[in-house]
Formats: structure tokens, sequence, C-alpha cells
């Protein structure tokens, strides 16, 4: 999957599978995880947010099937 880098203190990059509807988020400490189901709606949400680490904290950690891929 693709990845973007964006500028955060917690966040490296973020792709998101439009096929697949998984979220991909590496975060600094190099940890890449996957999360399912993940509404294309919310993707442009998340992607455009002023604070990624935030909206993951407060919209996606522990709400989304989730799973450690790196």
């Amino acid at each position: 999957m693709e990845r973007k880098y964006i500028e955060s203190s917690m966040i490296r990059s973020i792709g998101f599978g439009f096929e697949s509807s998984i979220l991909e988020i590496e975060f600094n400490s190099g940890a890449v995880w996957q999360y399912s189901d993940f509404p294309e709606s919310e993707w442009y949400v998340f992607e455009s947010a002023e604070s990624q680490g935030k909206f993951f904290h407060n919209n996606i950690k522990n709400q989304y099937s989730e799973s450690q891929v790196g």
C-alpha cells in the first residue's frame, strides 16, 4: 500500500486501500498498523485533519479491528 508522509509528532505516514477499506499508519517508532473496514469518508477526514495524532486517538484507536504488520 502506498503511504504519504505527513507532519506529525506521532505518525510518519498514512495510506488507504480503496479496494480493501484498510487504513495503514506508520508511526514514528517504525511500527506499521492496519485498521480494517475503515470507511472511505473517514479517510478524507483523517487525511485533512489539523492533527492526525488527535484524530487517531479520538476516532480510530480501539474503534476498528487492528493488526501490526511491520
